[in-house]
């Protein structure tokens, strides 16, 4: 019986050989040395060999050998049934039964690893049976103290409804070690090690193959009522009065609880991810290969793979509730990028509004067709498998003018690259579409690299400055009433800026006559002091206008 896992009794056959009890019988070690880590539980006096089929194991056998055979046949099945009772190790008092170990009995505790303690001086059993009990009941005792105590603090946790990831915290505190918490496809949601760097906590979740933990580890399924959303782990680490093992046990009850409870699953899913996001997108780590450890880890693998940040959202009328929107376009976007890519998604807490804006980080294979398509195609083909996707889950009552808005980064390679598309893809907002296909129109960082720059540097006070000076006088007519005043100047500049070259065409993006597209044009000059046909003021007004987001 090997209790070096399961007991949190932390007496061990070393603990007992340094007894001033047993010290006194002059011990001598002589076969099982390597087995002097071994736990033991009890303490037990045994005479003659009728009581060995009676020990349950793990228990330190003191005996004189009183009543055992002399002839080296029987002696070999004494010292088999002996061992067979799976002791924690054998001490054998020398003197008037035994002036040496048999032979027998050391080979057996050798090959199973028992220690074989020769006493050569007389002791009192009692007196070693009665203090190994006495530290065992003291070390029992503290156990059960220690698990009421791990007990009372998890379910403290639960009645406070304390998130996953301070659960995983409290846990990896209590144990002294680090604790990780992975879903069901082994990716991990929330993890916590004092003074540890994430590359080598989460080392087994990001190398390839199987998941294999360190030696020492321990893993617990979190389950409940037949249902399983994972396992805890622990890393090796110290002993716990209550035993590792009860304590994540007690955890991952206190998880899966919790789970029960949070009926939408939104802890589970989310967490990880904003975790990320918010490391990601505030700084908040020391190395790039902390950061792409703790993604892989997630579930978006960066080493070898093509890397980019997206935001997806809603635009027009759904005709249905804003979650079933949400939900719709979430798993439509995981559908367009599985099976070969990876994508983790999240509301982006940043942007306020009735609308979800989701923000995404993609990682693909080398050379996939969907992200490494040609600039010459004005709509990306993850756009269009979007579309296909969408086509598929969307209800066949959402008006016709709803569309899904699909922004996407610059491609790249590497973490850093990785945070350059997300912070310019979320910085620009929504632009106008570069292409359109099915429901599904899309901006695309590759195609609109002047939209991208200036919508990244507009938060400036001197860009903001500049764009006010550039496109004052029309913004103040805009804004006035009265005759003359119509109000759509920069609308008609902005059609006017998308067809420079095409007047007739502009003037039906903005919805006008042209001969009254051609008045506004006209207005516009005259309070600008500008000639709309020459190119540098056609530059000049197409990044003010970007810049102040009507670009």
């Amino acid at each position: 019986m090997d209790t070096n896992a399961t007991d949190p009794t932390p007496i061990t056959v070393a603990d007992a050989l340094a007894l001033p009890e047993l010290r006194a019988g002059a011990p001598d070690l002589v076969a099982g040395k390597n087995g002097l880590e071994r736990r033991l539980r009890w303490a037990h006096v045994v005479a003659g060999t009728g009581a060995f089929g009676l020990l349950d194991g793990a228990e330190l056998i003191l005996t004189t050998g009183a009543g055992w055979p002399s002839d080296a046949a029987a002696l070999e099945d004494l010292s088999a049934a002996l061992v067979g009772a799976d002791p924690a190790a054998v001490v054998l008092e020398l003197g008037a039964n035994f002036s040496a170990a048999p032979v027998e009995l050391i080979r057996a505790c050798e090959e199973r690893t028992i220690p074989l303690i020769l006493l050569h001086r007389e002791v009192r059993f009692v007196q070693i049976t009665q203090r190994i009990h006495q530290l065992v009941l003291a070390a029992q005792t503290e156990a059960l103290a220690a698990r009421t105590e791990v007990h009372e603090m998890l379910t403290e946790l639960g009645l406070n409804r304390s998130p996953v990831d301070y659960v995983i915290e409290r846990l990896a505190e209590t144990i002294g070690a680090p604790v990780v918490l992975e879903d069901s496809a082994e990716h991990v949601v929330a993890w916590a090690a004092r003074d540890r760097d994430p590359e080598s906590v989460l080392a087994p979740w990001t190398a390839a193959g199987p998941r294999s933990l360190p030696a020492g580890s321990e893993r617990i399924a979190v389950e409940a009522q037949g249902r399983s959303w994972g396992h805890l782990a622990a890393l090796p680490g110290p002993a716990h009065p209550a035993g590792r093992r009860t304590v994540l046990e007690l955890g991952a009850l206190a998880l899966a609880l919790g789970r029960l409870a949070d009926t939408t699953g939104e802890q589970w899913l989310q967490l990880s991810s904003k975790q990320l996001f918010d490391t990601l997108l505030s700084g908040r780590y020391r190395r790039d290969t902390e950061l792409a450890a703790q993604l892989a880890a997630a579930g978006l693998p960066v080493d070898g793979r093509l890397l980019l940040g997206a935001t997806l959202r809603g635009t027009g009328a759904f005709g249905a509730h804003d979650t079933l929107e949400r939900a719709l376009l979430e798993t439509a976007l995981r559908r367009a990028v599985a099976p070969e890519g990876r994508v983790i998604v999240v509301p982006d807490s940043g942007v306020s509004g009735e609308r979800t804006t989701f923000l995404a980080l993609l990682s693909f294979p080398p050379e996939d067709p969907r992200v490494a398509a040609p600039l010459g195609i004005s709509a990306p083909p993850l756009a269009a498998r979007l579309a296909r996707e969408l086509d598929m889950l969307i209800p066949s009552t959402t008006p016709a003018s709803w569309r899904a808005h699909l922004g996407l980064g610059a491609t790249g390679r590497g973490v850093r690259s990785l945070i350059t598309s997300l912070e310019r893809v979320r910085a620009a907002g929504q632009l106008r579409p570069s292409g359109t296909v099915g429901r599904v129109t899309a901006q695309h960082a590759e195609r609109q690299a002047l939209a991208y720059l200036v919508r990244g540097l507009a938060a400036a006070p001197e860009v903001q400055e500049y764009a006010l000076a550039t496109l004052g006088p029309l913004i103040e007519h805009d804004a006035a009433g009265g005759t003359g005043h119509s109000g759509d100047l920069l609308v008609v500049l902005r059609a006017y800026l998308d067809h420079p070259t095409n007047r007739s065409l502009a003037a039906q993006r903005a919805r006008l006559s042209r001969s009254v597209f051609y008045q506004r044009l006209a207005l516009i000059e005259e309070l600008l002091d500008v000639d709309l046909s020459d190119g540098t003021t056609i530059a000049t007004l197409a990044v003010a206008l970007l810049a102040r987001g009507e670009g």
